[in-house]
C-alpha cells in the first residue's frame, strides 16, 4: 500500500496550518509513516490505527459530544453564542446568516450548527426565538434556516459575555480568535441540561428548575444544605426517590399527567421528558394490539399544550386504564442521568451538587475579576483626574521652561520635575504615557475647566473605588445579591413545569386487562388460550400466572401459555394473585391410604413458578376430599356423614372451618373425625372470617393501601365507601379499591358515613355575599359540586362538628362592627347538599372561623338518648354473605 493514503479520520479531522499546535499533536500521536525507499514498497497500518484512533476519541470527547464544566457548552453551542453576539446589535438575525457566521469558528458543516441553534431556542433561556422553531411536544421540527430568525437574550447578555473576563484562542483555520471557555455567570448545564454520546463516553445531564438552581447557589454560599431535582418543560410527574444527585446509577420515573373528563374519556395534558406526542401515541396503540389496555381510538389535540384523548371502550375502568397506561406504554419512562463534564482537558464524572458547587465558585472568581476590573478602571479615571487638575490649576502648561522646550523628552522631563512635590497624593506613579496624555488635552478643555466639577469627579471615583473594596471584602454576600437579581429580573418566568412525587409500584398483572380466554381439556389433561373448543375456565391476561391443585393435594404455579400439558387429576384451576392473603383455601384431605382425614384452612402467596407443593403430608395415597377457595377468607359448614357401625349413637357431625385458624400451607391440619367417613357435603355457607379491611389513604402517591401508609381512614366492609371532598367545592364517593385515582387538591378524605351532618360556609359569586348550609352528602361515583351552579363560588369554611358556632369578622368599611357569631343549628336547618343556603351578611368580610362549639354530641347522648348495646354497638345484624363458587365434594 502506498504511503499517500488518507484515513476516514483525517478527513474527519480540522486541518491545523503549519506550524500551529505542533506540541499538542506530537503529544497525541508519534507514529510516522516512514519514507519509502521504492515505489512498490507496502507498510502495515496497525500503528497508525492504534494511535489515529486515540486521537479520533479524544477530539469527539473534547470538542464535539461532552459539555465543558466552566460555562455548561458544548462547542457548537460556544461558538454560536460567540457569533450571534459578534452579530448583535438588538434586532434579529436570520438563522441562516448566524450558521453562515459561526462555520468561521466550527468544521463540521452548517447542519450541525442549525441543529444545535434550533435546540438552544427551544430550551428558552439564551436564545429569542421568531418564526416557525418546531414543537419539542409534538417533534416537529423547524422551518428552513432562511425563515426563521435569532437573538440573544437578555438573560445571555447579562450573564455568558464579557470579552475583558474571557480566555481567547486561534479558531481551528488561525484566521479569528474565539473563546476557550465563556465567562458565564450562572449554573447554565443545570438549568439547559445536556446530552452528549462520544467514542466509549456519554453525558446525560437532566435540566433542573431556574428559580431552584438560584435558590441551591443562596444555600450553598451562606452554607445551608441544598437539594436539587430536575424540571422539565413537558411537564408530568417525577419519583426523584434513587435519583442519586445525577451521578452515573441513579434513576428518575416520569409519568404523564392524565387526567378524567369522564369515566369513557382520559386526557393525557403533560408527557414524560424525552417523549413525544407521537411516540406516546404509538406506544399507546401497540399496548392496545397487544391487548393490554381496552381503547376505542386515540386523539392528538395537541397545539401549544399537550392535549391526547383516550377514549376507552364502554365498561372499562378508567382508574385500571391509567395504571395500564403507566405500566405498558411510553406514559412512564425511567431515566438514567450520567453527569459527566469536560474539566482540565479530561472527562469527570460528578453529582449535579459538586457541579452547581463548582459554578458557584466559578461565577464568584468571575464577579471577583469584575471587580478588580472595574476598580483598576475608577483608578485609573480618579489617576488621571488628579493628575489633569494639578497641571491646569498650577498652569504648568505656562512654565517657560515648558514653552521653551526643544523636544518632547525636555518638556516631559520639566512636568514631571513640577509634579514631583504633588506624587505623593497619587494613587500609584507617574508615567511617561500620563505625561503624554496631558500633552494632548485640548486648549478648550483648558479653557472650560472647571476646578469643582473636577473636585466632584474625584470625590465620586473615590467613593466608587471604597464601594468596589467593601464588595471585594465582602465577596460572599455581593455574588448573593447576583443570584438574587437574577431570579428577580427573570425566575417569575421559569415556575416549576415538573410536579416532584412518589410513585407506587404498578404490578402489571393487576392492571393487564383479561385480553384471552383461558380454557381446558380435562381429558387429555391440557390448558391453555387457544383451546377455544374446550370447556371455559376464566378470563384472564396473557401475562398472568395460573395456580393449579391435584385431587393428590399438590399445586402449583405456571405461566399462561396457548397449550400446556398439566394432567388429568386437576381439581382447582384459577388466576393466581401474589402476595393475596385474602383468598383463602379450605381443604379437608385423607392422609395416606388410609388414614385419617384432615381439615386445614391456609393462603398461597408467594411460590417458585413451576415447582410442585404439597398441601398434605406427602404421604404415599393421600387424597384431597373437600376442596373450597374463598376470595374474601369465607368459611362453611360441612356436614360429616359416618359409615354405619354397631354401637355408633350419630351418624353425622357438623364441621364449622371458622373454627379452625387460618396457617401456613404446609401445615398439618386438625383432625376432622377419626370415624370411617362415607360423604362430606355443604351444610351451610359462610362469611368472611378475615372481618373488615382496614384502609389506608397515602397522599404522597394519592392512592389508598391497605399496608398502613398514610392516614387512616377506617375498616371496611361490603359496601362501605369512601368521601371524597376537593377544595374546589366538588365532592364523589368512591370504593376501597386499592387502583382507584384521586386528584391533588383533597381537602377531606374518610370513610362515608350516610348520616354525618356538615357545615359549609361559601361566597356565593351570583349574589357576591357569604351564606351557611347545612346538608348531608349523597353517594355519588362523579364529582358533584355543594358550592352551587357558579364555578366563581369558593369555599371558606367547612366543618364536621355537631353543633358548630362561626364567628363573622367584618372588614374594609365595616370593620368598626362587632364580629357576628351564629350557632349553625339554630341559624338553618339541614337540606340537600345542592340547596343554596342562608345568607349571613350583607356587610364586607374579612374572615370567617370556627368557634369551641358550646354543646357537643355526646353530652346529648348523656341527657336522655338510649345508649347502644355494649355487645353490638350499631345495633346492627350481621348475615352471612354468599359464598363464591369454588366448593366442591368428592365423594
Amino acid at each position: 500500500m502506498s504511503d499517500d493514503i488518507t484515513t476516514p479520520q483525517e478527513e474527519d479531522m480540522p486541518q491545523v496550518p503549519a506550524g500551529e499546535n505542533e506540541d499538542s499533536t506530537a503529544s497525541h500521536s508519534t507514529y510516522k509513516v516512514p519514507t519509502p525507499d521504492k515505489p512498490d514498497t507496502k507498510f502495515q497500518l496497525s500503528g497508525m490505527f492504534q494511535n489515529w484512533f486515540l486521537d479520533y476519541a479524544s477530539y469527539v470527547i473534547l470538542e464535539r459530544a461532552i459539555p465543558h464544566l466552566s460555562d455548561g457548552l458544548k462547542p457548537v453551542q460556544r461558538r454560536i453564542l460567540h457569533s450571534m453576539k459578534l452579530l448583535d446589535d438588538g434586532r434579529f438575525n436570520k438563522v441562516a446568516n448566524i450558521v453562515g457566521h459561526t462555520m468561521q469558528f466550527h468544521p463540521h458543516g452548517d447542519a450541525s450548527i442549525g441543529d444545535a441553534l434550533v435546540q438552544l431556542g427551544q430550551k428558552d433561556l439564551l436564545v429569542e426565538c421568531q418564526g416557525n422553531w418546531g414543537n419539542i411536544l409534538t417533534g416537529d421540527s423547524a422551518a428552513a434556516p432562511r425563515y426563521i430568525e435569532a437573538r440573544l437574550s437578555k438573560f445571555a447578555l447579562d450573564v455568558v459575555f464579557n470579552p475583558k473576563t474571557t480566555e481567547w484562542k486561534l479558531s481551528y483555520d488561525g484566521r479569528k480568535k474565539e473563546p476557550v471557555t465563556l465567562p458565564v455567570k450562572f449554573p447554565l448545564l443545570l438549568a439547559q441540561g445536556a446530552e452528549g454520546i462520544a467514542v466509549g463516553l456519554s453525558s446525560k445531564i437532566l435540566p433542573h428548575n431556574f428559580n431552584e438552581i438560584l435558590e441551591a447557589a443562596v444555600a450553598y454560599l451562606r452554607g445551608e444544605e441544598f437539594h436539587l431535582y430536575p424540571d422539565f418543560q413537558t411537564g408530568g410527574y417525577i419519583d426523584v426517590t434513587k435519583y442519586n444527585d445525577g451521578e452515573r446509577g441513579g434513576s428518575v420515573k416520569v409519568r404523564a399527567k392524565i387526567e378524567k373528563i369522564d369515566n369513557r374519556t382520559l386526557s393525557i395534558v403533560e408527557i414524560p421528558y424525552s417523549k413525544t406526542t407521537s411516540s406516546l401515541i404509538d406506544s399507546i396503540l401497540k399496548a392496545q394490539e397487544k391487548g393490554k389496555i381496552k381503547i376505542r381510538k386515540v386523539d392528538d389535540n395537541t397545539a401549544q399544550h399537550a392535549e391526547i384523548l383516550v377514549h376507552l371502550i364502554p365498561g372499562t375502568s378508567s382508574d385500571k386504564a391509567i395504571d395500564a397506561l403507566y405500566a405498558f406504554t411510553d406514559c412512564e419512562v425511567s431515566i438514567s442521568p450520567n453527569c459527566c463534564v469536560i474539566n482540565d482537558d479530561k472527562p469527570h464524572f460528578m453529582s449535579v451538587s459538586d457541579l452547581l458547587r463548582i459554578s458557584v465558585e466559578n461565577t464568584k472568581e468571575l464577579l471577583h475579576q469584575e471587580l478588580l476590573i472595574q476598580k483598576g478602571e475608577a483608578q485609573e479615571v480618579l489617576h488621571f483626574a488628579s493628575l489633569e487638575k494639578i497641571f491646569i490649576e498650577n498652569r504648568i502648561y505656562k512654565d517657560r521652561e515648558f514653552e521653551e522646550s526643544r523636544t518632547m523628552d525636555e518638556a516631559i522631563a520639566h512636568v514631571d520635575h513640577r509634579l514631583e512635590p504633588f506624587k505623593p497624593s497619587f494613587i500609584r506613579e507617574v508615567t511617561r504615557d500620563d505625561i503624554l496624555r496631558l500633552m494632548e488635552i485640548k486648549m478648550a478643555r483648558i479653557l472650560k475647566f472647571n476646578s469643582d466639577k473636577a473636585d466632584e469627579l474625584i470625590a465620586a471615583k473615590r467613593e466608587q473605588i471604597a464601594s468596589i473594596d467593601y464588595d471585594i471584602e465582602h465577596l460572599v454576600d455581593y455574588t448573593i445579591k447576583w443570584y438574587d437579581s437574577l431570579r428577580e429580573k427573570y425566575g417569575s418566568r421559569y415556575p416549576r413545569l415538573t410536579q416532584v412525587r412518589s410513585f407506587d409500584t404498578i404490578e402489571a398483572t393487576k392492571v393487564a386487562e383479561a385480553n384471552e380466554k383461558l380454557y381446558i381439556n380435562r381429558e387429555e389433561g391440557f390448558i391453555g388460550t387457544s383451546l377455544k373448543k374446550d370447556e371455559f375456565v376464566c378470563n384472564c391476561s396473557d401475562i398472568d400466572d395460573i395456580i393449579l391443585f391435584y385431587r393428590d393435594g399438590k399445586y402449583k404455579v405456571v405461566k399462561v401459555s396457548e397449550k400446556m400439558f398439566v394432567g388429568k387429576n386437576l381439581l382447582h384451576i384459577a388466576v393466581f394473585k401474589k402476595n393475596d392473603n385474602r383468598t383463602i383455601y379450605n381443604v379437608v384431605y385423607r392422609d395416606g391410604k388410609a388414614g385419617l382425614h384432615y381439615m386445614k384452612r391456609f393462603a398461597v402467596t408467594g411460590v417458585t413458578r413451576d415447582k410442585e407443593y404439597d398441601l398434605t403430608q406427602g404421604k404415599p395415597g393421600s387424597r384431597v376430599v373437600w376442596f373450597s377457595a374463598n376470595p374474601n377468607g369465607e368459611a362453611e359448614v360441612l356436614r360429616v356423614t359416618f359409615v354405619p357401625k354397631p354401637r355408633m349413637k350419630t351418624l353425622f357431625v357438623d364441621r364449622d372451618f371458622s373454627e379452625i385458624a387460618i396457617k401456613g400451607r404446609q401445615s398439618m391440619g386438625n383432625i376432622l373425625t377419626k370415624n370411617e367417613i362415607h360423604r362430606i357435603s355443604l351444610k351451610e355457607r359462610g362469611g368472611s372470617t378475615l372481618g373488615g379491611r382496614k384502609v389506608w389513604f397515602d397522599r404522597d402517591v394519592l392512592r389508598l393501601n391497605y399496608d398502613g401508609r398514610g392516614e387512616y381512614l377506617g375498616e371496611f366492609h361490603g359496601d362501605d365507601q369512601v368521601l371524597v371532598v376537593l377544595d374546589n367545592g366538588e365532592y364523589c364517593t368512591t370504593t376501597s379499591d386499592a387502583t382507584n385515582h384521586y386528584d391533588s387538591n383533597i381537602l377531606r378524605i374518610e370513610k362515608f358515613e350516610p348520616d354525618k351532618v356538615w357545615t359549609v360556609a361559601l361566597f356565593d359569586a351570583s349574589q357576591g355575599y357569604p351564606y351557611l348550609k347545612r346538608f348531608v352528602f349523597e353517594p355519588s361515583s362523579r364529582k358533584q359540586s355543594f358550592l352551587g351552579d357558579n364555578p366563581a363560588s369558593r369555599l371558606l369554611l367547612m366543618t364536621d362538628t355537631a353543633y358548630p358556632r362561626i364567628e363573622v369578622t367584618f372588614g374594609e368599611g365595616d370593620a368598626f362592627r362587632e364580629p357576628l357569631v351564629v350557632e349553625a343549628t339554630d341559624f338553618i336547618a339541614v337540606k340537600g347538599f345542592k340547596a343554596k343556603g342562608k345568607r349571613l351578611t350583607t356587610y364586607a368580610v374579612a374572615e370567617i372561623r370556627e368557634l369551641e362549639p358550646l354543646r357537643r354530641e355526646e353530652d346529648e347522648t348523656a341527657e336522655g338518648e338510649i345508649p347502644t348495646d355494649e355487645t353490638n354497638p350499631e345495633n346492627r345484624v350481621d348475615t352471612p354473605e354468599d359464598n363464591p363458587s369454588g366448593q366442591m365434594s368428592l365423594f
